[in-house]
């Protein structure tokens, strides 16, 4: 039985990693001021919504999968989809909390509950390891695509991503 979770977790991981690469393609070339530029009508920068993710990351296979997260390297300051933080210095949070929660996939079964808790509706839904990594495709994808609008809306770029 365990080789079919893992079978089961090598997809699932295969699929989250590749939109987190989407992620990092899409913005791959954008120098820092179009980085932390506002995107308008959409108000959020597109680094802001990487910091975002790491926060996603930290939160869902962290605090939620395991019960408990590593301290932010800074105060929880976190402003919704922006962020004062300079860009290597979210590249790496992202990065770090996407290697974190990679160890904590590979350290525990599809099945094991949450020791955690995020707040209702959602957190009702997520029952096991195994929503928590279906979630965070979901969240990752979809933010995915609005990088790749925000991209568009910077520099009329389209068609980004890992080939």
């Amino acid at each position: 039985m365990d080789w079919m979770d893992d079978a089961e977790k090598n997809a699932l991981l295969m699929f989250l990693e590749a939109q987190r690469a989407s992620v990092l393609a899409i913005i791959d070339g954008l120098d820092d001021e179009a980085l932390t530029i506002p995107v308008r009508p959409l108000g959020w920068t597109p680094l802001g919504l990487v910091e975002h993710l790491g926060h996603a990351e930290r939160h869902w296979f962290q605090e939620v999968a395991t019960g408990s997260a590593e301290p932010l390297p800074w105060p929880d300051d976190h402003m919704p989809l922006n962020t004062s933080r300079p860009p290597s210095v979210v590249f790496e949070f992202y990065r770090t909390q996407c290697e974190r929660s990679n160890a904590i996939l590979a350290s525990m079964p599809l099945s094991t509950p949450p020791r955690g808790r995020h707040p209702d509706p959602l957190g009702k839904e997520i029952t096991d390891l195994r929503r928590i990594v279906l979630h965070m495709i979901e969240e990752t994808a979809r933010h995915a695509g609005h990088l790749d609008i925000a991209r568009e809306l910077l520099d009329g770029r389209t068609g980004l991503g890992p080939r």
